[in-house]
């Protein structure tokens, strides 16, 4: 309880738009107060739980600075400090919890010398849950100076699209397989990850030091997750065999999906139209077609109505995709989405591995392919759910895991594409998106907005920070706290699956989390487990 806690200064000023101002008590030091910091005001009817957003040193008069005492003047130190020199720490209240322990919206302050309590463990637990309460809850991490875990509500989570941002070398990538882990374990959502990098499979390269290397998703949960590879060979040399060896058809590529590759190719918009009027002629063979070269360019243009140059741009432009040995002409490939179809609707997470095959027109291509066939086949099966009310025909939640998140949901593409579709239906059809990213600046204001919860690491550029604040109420006070995070192992989580804004220092992901998750090595054969659906 906050009574049990310790006292660490008095409420001297405060408003509701812009916090309260903290008066430090002399005998705590100021250098324990760090911006993020998690603290209990309690007042005449409720408790504010509120983080540090500033620090400022004050004293009484300023004619004191004018001859500071000297480190042998220690007798006069001390009869100045904490009645002539004190420190003010600005707090910015977060949530309220009334008599009953209802947890609220800030609506109103504490009165003048309310005070000031650093939290305890009961309160971080009546704040955001234990994994003891219900599975849902997921430890990610803990407070700065607190060893108590803050846990996401996976339920609320998986409501909604999702962000991690962060600058390059910060912790993206471990912070999102952490809250993978989670949602694997508690059942709460299947999760298909493009996984550009390897870095979610079989195992991943560890920065820093000690072990080289952490597990990935499939040896933590054998039986749960499946690696689909566009790259088999990459694959089994680290070490583990693909369920599924990916091979798609030029026949699977739409219109639709060159839009996101404008910028990679550099294609005009004029190619684009042209792309679109061999698309109303051909159909699914209109990529074959224009590749085919069976006629001049200037012969197929007419045939199409095109401009001659529009389509000599798109077929060079194009020409680039035979390269990709996961790509063929011939019409055999829907088994595959269809295979991952089936695993995902069984309760499996799906892991599809790039390779070698890591050049950002690949993972763009491939991605779009097979979220757009996807979202179709939810899209389906949700209305069948809605016409026939039956709980059997309820599809499970998807949370589709993309990186590069700018890529996909910039300005113009969040309004063309299929991300830009899922990430403004938000549950609609069952599917989300956890994007992860370390330039958020350039991802479409409007997805932004609608992003549920946002995980944050530390970010420099006044864009990228004033991005993440995009639709977040109290964002001047959460702004200082972004510029001072740690560059590792340091997060802000804010929004819908967490009670209150917090920085929390991350969940370590090490052998110790590998026992909690309560998989290892299973003695059951995952190919039995495929042989059962197919």
């Amino acid at each position: 309880m906050a009574s049990e806690a310790k006292k660490i200064g008095t409420v001297i000023s405060g408003a509701l738009s812009e916090g309260l101002t903290m008066r430090l008590d002399a005998n705590c030091s100021l250098e324990t107060m760090k911006t993020g910091k998690f603290v209990s005001v309690v007042g005449n009817l409720y408790r504010y739980f509120s983080l540090v957003t500033d620090l400022q040193l004050q004293v009484s008069h300023p004619d004191i600075l004018l001859f500071p005492p000297s480190e042998d003047e220690q007798l006069l130190r001390q009869h100045l400090s904490g009645r002539d020199i004190y420190a003010h720490v600005m707090l910015r209240p977060m949530l309220m919890l009334d008599g009953n322990r209802q947890r609220m919206p800030v609506k109103t302050i504490p009165g003048h010398f309310a005070r000031v309590f650093e939290a305890s463990p009961e309160d971080v637990a009546a704040i955001f849950g234990t994994e003891e309460e219900a599975k849902k809850f997921f430890n990610i991490g803990v407070p700065l100076d607190m060893e108590t875990p803050v846990c996401l509500d996976l339920a609320r989570f998986t409501e909604r699209s999702n962000g991690i941002f962060g600058k390059t070398g910060t912790g993206k990538t471990f912070i999102t397989r952490l809250i993978l882990a989670g949602l694997v374990k508690s059942g709460e959502a299947v999760n298909l990850v493009f996984d550009m990098h390897s870095e979610y499979g079989y195992q991943a390269r560890k920065e820093g030091d000690g072990q080289m290397f952490v597990r990935g998703l499939k040896s933590i949960f054998p039986n749960k997750v499946v690696i689909f590879s566009l790259d088999p060979e990459a694959t089994r040399r680290r070490g583990c065999t693909p369920d599924v060896d990916v091979i798609f058809g030029f026949k699977d590529i739409h219109v639709d999906d060159v839009l996101t590759l404008q910028d990679e190719l550099s294609l005009h918009p004029t190619a684009l139209e042209a792309a679109s009027l061999i698309a109303n002629r051909y159909k699914d063979q209109w990529l074959v077609e224009l590749l085919r070269q069976e006629k001049t360019l200037k012969e197929f243009a007419a045939e199409v109505g095109a401009h001659t140059e529009s389509v000599g741009a798109l077929y060079r432009k194009l020409k680039r995709l035979e390269k990709f040995p996961f790509l063929t002409k011939q019409r055999s490939s829907v088994a595959v989405i269809d295979r991952m179809m089936e695993y995902l609707n069984k309760g499996f997470h799906v892991i599809l591995e790039f390779g070698n095959q890591s050049s950002m027109l690949c993972y763009l291509l491939v991605a779009n392919i097979v979220t757009r066939r996807i979202h179709e086949e939810y899209v389906a099966r949700t209305e069948r759910f809605l016409a026939s009310q039956n709980k059997a025909d309820e599809p499970r939640k998807l949370m589709i895991t993309i990186e590069e998140a700018h890529k996909f949901l910039n300005p113009s593409g969040a309004k063309q594409t299929i991300f830009g579709v899922i990430a403004r239906e938000m549950r609609k059809y069952y599917v989300s998106l956890l994007v992860v990213d370390q330039r958020p600046s350039g991802i479409d204001e409007e997805v932004l907005s609608q992003i549920g919860t946002k995980i944050v690491a530390l970010l420099n550029d006044e864009k990228d920070i004033q991005a993440v604040l995009t639709g977040v109420s109290n964002a001047s006070g959460l702004r200082s706290i972004l510029a001072t995070l740690d560059t590792k192992k340091q997060a802000l989580v804010m929004g819908h699956a967490i009670a209150m804004p917090v920085v929390i220092k991350t969940r370590e992901y090490d052998e110790a989390f590998y026992a909690a998750m309560g998989e290892g090595s299973s003695s059951k054969n995952p190919k039995a487990i495929i042989d059962e659906i197919f």
